[in-house]
């Protein structure tokens, strides 16, 4: 039976239907079906509903994906220590908060292919909450999230940065005292569900200030670009490796008790991939290491 099938089960769990779970093992639909008759074929079980306009896995199906990934996670294992290589495992998985996405997480990537030039990276983006939750599922390897309030025992947190919230602003929007312009202009709020949105309200709470709330967004690469157009103003994280339109902002200090959100690395306690986690760890560490002596050597000019 081939480990391959054990995969296309958990890219149809994770994505919930054969096209997204295609464009995940980089196989046609069509693909996608053969195998999973066949691996049908081999169980001799149904594993998909197939009454309705697209197949879906019935309740067999469902309890064989948390042993097909602990099959494809032990596979893992034995490939990377018997091959002694971390190059040979193939693929990594990683999501990412938005803020990363534009900036942080491209040019990680694109140091760690170059040291692993034979490796496959898929990027999902998310929420922190969303992406450790995946984690311990393991339909990710590896999540670049906001630390969480609390950290699962089946997971282990790297902490890379540590970024205070800062108030950002269009060029057009003058002054500097924070806590006025927050209260005389609209103001665009992080979902409050997120772990910015939370460290954001906490802020206003402490200093009793009321804003005039605009919009309400998931996305922190969307919250910036409303910021940027002119919408009005946010309390975000001052990024440790911000995309060219942050950096062409204004970034106005909350003081020295603003918050700061702790940005870092999670996965699975043990994972088979352990070798590639450490060493995108490593590179998101060196690049953030060298835009923080590029600001000091900045500031010294």
């Amino acid at each position: 039976m081939s480990i391959q099938l054990f995969k296309t089960l958990i890219a149809i769990a994770d994505s919930g239907s054969f096209s997204l779970a295609a464009a995940r093992v980089h196989v046609t639909q069509a693909a996608v079906g053969q195998q999973m008759r066949r691996l049908e074929d081999q169980l001799q079980v149904e594993l998909f509903d197939r009454s309705g306009k697209s197949p879906r896995l019935n309740q067999i199906g469902t309890s064989m994906v948390p042993k097909a990934r602990s099959v494809v996670q032990a596979y893992d294992a034995l490939m990377n220590d018997t091959r002694g290589s971390a190059q040979m495992i193939g693929e990594l998985t990683i999501g990412a908060v938005p803020s990363t996405i534009r900036a942080l997480v491209p040019m990680a990537v694109k140091r760690l292919i170059a040291v692993e030039p034979g490796l496959h990276i898929r990027v999902l983006p998310g929420l922190s909450d969303e992406l450790q939750q995946q984690v311990l599922r393991g339909a990710l390897d590896a999540a670049l999230i906001s630390q969480p309030a609390a950290v699962n025992p089946n997971v282990q947190f790297q902490p890379l940065a540590t970024e205070p919230l800062v108030l950002l602003t269009s060029k057009e929007v003058s002054g500097q005292n924070a806590d006025e312009i927050i209260q005389h202009h609209p103001y665009i709020r992080h979902a409050r569900h997120s772990a910015v949105g939370i460290l954001a309200d906490e802020y206003l709470i402490q200093n009793r200030l009321i804003v005039q709330e605009f919009m309400e967004i998931d996305s922190s690469e969307t919250v910036i670009s409303m910021v940027a157009h002119g919408l009005g103003v946010s309390i975000v994280p001052d990024l440790c490796l911000p995309d060219p339109i942050y950096a062409n902002l204004r970034k106005i200090s909350l003081g020295p008790k603003s918050g700061a959100r702790v940005l870092g690395l999670i996965a699975r306690q043990g994972a088979a991939k352990q070798p590639l986690i450490d060493r995108l760890c490593a590179e998101i560490s060196e690049l953030i290491l060298t835009q923080k002596d590029q600001a000091n050597t900045n500031d010294g000019h």
